[in-house]
């Protein structure tokens, strides 16, 4: 039987990075374009863009960014596990 590990058990749990500067970069697309585009406000863009500690994810964001960007929602958020 697998064992199932509780947040409780560990120290450090790792982190998830969003990778939305990569790809905005890759494609020539800016801040500004990105927020009218994708209908977001500037700040908002701007935090996810410069992976700002965000507290909440807001899926509906998420959901618009990977429409304008035509990606998967991988290509923005990646979970990094603890070394």
């Amino acid at each position: 039987m697998q064992k199932i590990r509780g947040i409780t058990e560990l120290k450090n749990y790792g982190k998830v990075e969003i990778k939305l500067s990569s790809i905005m970069l890759k494609r020539n697309i800016t801040i500004y374009q990105m927020s009218k585009l994708a209908a977001l406000k500037y700040s908002t863009v701007k935090a996810y863009y410069t992976n700002s500690p965000i507290t909440r994810v807001d899926l509906d964001v998420i959901a618009k960014l990977c429409y304008v960007l035509d990606c998967k929602i991988s290509d923005i958020l990646e979970y990094i596990p603890c070394e």
